[in-house]
């Protein structure tokens, strides 16, 4: 039996994850927009033998314009992920493109066809980051006078997925012949129309595209509420979380892993991929040293704008920055997870407000770590060897920077460990995360009873 591999996804926030990241010498400035710098991460992360590369996305802003901060945000002019993993695809050969779209907001037809369109382009390396959307800013461009509630919002993901995975089948693998001879270019009898009618979604198909490489670009899913882990456990094939301890990790790792029998599904079927944020130096004093330049980055007013939404409706510029908070909320009813984490964090550390926005700066939540290549491969390897996680997404803080030092410093030592592969498995982005190609829902009937 082989042994068991760490998978490894470059997570890429623009500039770097560091809330400065966009004023540190390292990072390239104009990052959002840049062509060129994508097409070095992409290639950057592939040397490095990485899954997949990831970028976030919303269809808003994500700052409001009358916040005082507003002017000094350094991510508010971004691709549209799917359209640059298109672009990317052609400069590269085995890198994994993960991009994020919303059910609440997109239409299933319209996202089957994108994201299948992406896996042929690509041949074979897409992946669909499945978000509901939670963001308040957002409903206003499409028309709507609120957010829709959280558990409508989960209720139509689940419709949303059934219907996109169905449109991908709308074709056989093997529908299109192609003979010119005979001049049968495809066989009738191998589509299928969907004729879906659902809750929220009365969609006829067939896709106008044939089946893609991968039969289903692989379906991850970000979040760790409790709606979230369900979701994850019934769809998801990988799934980004965000935890600060061993203990947690531990924790959540059990509890999904554990939710899969119930819809039929293995462990190995569902990759737990936390993030972590590496700051990297030859030495402990080198990365501590770059941490502290990155601190200094911050402006005061980003520092507030960064916890105040863990404090609705509080003034917590009143308060002082050098203290503890002088209470910690209850996460708000149907938000996400990330609001627990960030107060468990604060309560266990004491942090005071200061401390936590400075942690929090660095990657939202996530696990920072500073340290030495040794240190930073011997985090990630008690984690994937004790039940925490089965891969990381890395979050660099600086790019192009950081993910340079990742590359050129942390792969090898993980690969000197016998933890991280030193070539790619596969063709395919599936192949690589050792995930099974999905048959056809149309097959399966076929192959049960032959």
């Amino acid at each position: 039996m082989s042994q068991r591999k760490l998978r490894l996804g470059a997570f890429i926030m623009a500039t770097g994850h560091h809330v400065a990241a966009w004023r540190h010498p390292g990072s390239q400035i104009d990052a959002g927009v840049n062509i060129d710098h994508y097409i070095r991460l992409a290639q950057t992360a592939e040397r490095g033998l990485f899954d997949q590369v990831f970028v976030a996305d919303s269809p808003g802003l994500g700052y409001l314009s009358d916040d005082a901060s507003f002017g000094r945000q350094g991510r508010v002019s971004y691709f549209e992920p799917v359209t640059l993993w298109a672009a990317l695809s052609a400069v590269t050969k085995h890198i994994g493109f993960v991009a994020t779209a919303s059910t609440t907001y997109e239409d299933p037809f319209l996202l089957a066809r994108k994201f299948a369109s992406l896996d042929h382009l690509s041949k074979g390396r897409a992946a669909w980051n499945v978000v509901t959307t939670g963001a308040e800013n957002v409903y206003g461009n499409f028309g709507l006078d609120k957010h829709p509630d959280p558990a409508l919002r989960y209720e139509r993901a689940h419709e949303f997925l059934d219907v996109v995975k169905g449109l991908w089948d709308s074709f056989d693998d093997d529908a299109f012949s192609r003979d010119a001879q005979s001049g049968v270019y495809f066989d009738p009898s191998k589509l299928h129309t969907l004729n879906h009618v659902g809750k929220h979604f009365k969609v006829s198909g067939p896709l106008n595209l044939e089946r893609p490489p991968q039969g289903h670009p692989v379906i991850v899913q970000a979040g760790s509420s409790e709606p979230g882990r369900e979701l994850a456990a019934a769809t998801a094939e990988a799934i980004f979380t965000a935890w600060t301890s061993l203990e947690e990790a531990q924790a959540f790792y059990r509890d999904v892993k554990g939710r899969l029998a119930k819809y039929g599904r293995r462990p190995e079927q569902l990759l737990i991929l936390p993030g972590i944020s590496p700051v990297i130096g030859r030495t402990q004093e080198e990365a501590e040293a770059k941490w502290a330049e990155l601190q200094k980055l911050i402006h005061p007013s980003i520092g507030l704008h960064t916890i105040s939404r863990f404090w609705p409706g509080e003034d917590i510029s009143a308060w002082d920055l050098d203290a503890p908070p002088p209470y910690y909320p209850e996460p708000p009813k149907g938000r996400n997870s990330r609001h627990q984490v960030v107060i468990e964090l604060a309560r266990r550390e004491q942090f005071t407000l200061r401390q936590l926005y400075e942690y929090l700066a660095g990657a939202r939540g996530h696990w920072v770590v500073v340290g030495t290549p040794q240190k930073i491969a011997d985090e990630i390897q008690s984690w994937f060897e004790n039940g925490a996680a089965d891969g990381f997404n890395i979050m660099p803080p600086v790019l192009p920077e950081s993910l340079d030092d990742f590359v050129d410093l942390v792969i090898p030592e993980l690969q000197k460990r016998g933890i991280f592969r030193t070539e790619y498995e596969g063709r395919t982005l599936r192949e690589n995360l050792g995930l099974e190609r999905p048959a056809s829902r149309y097959a399966e009937p076929l192959a049960k009873a032959a």
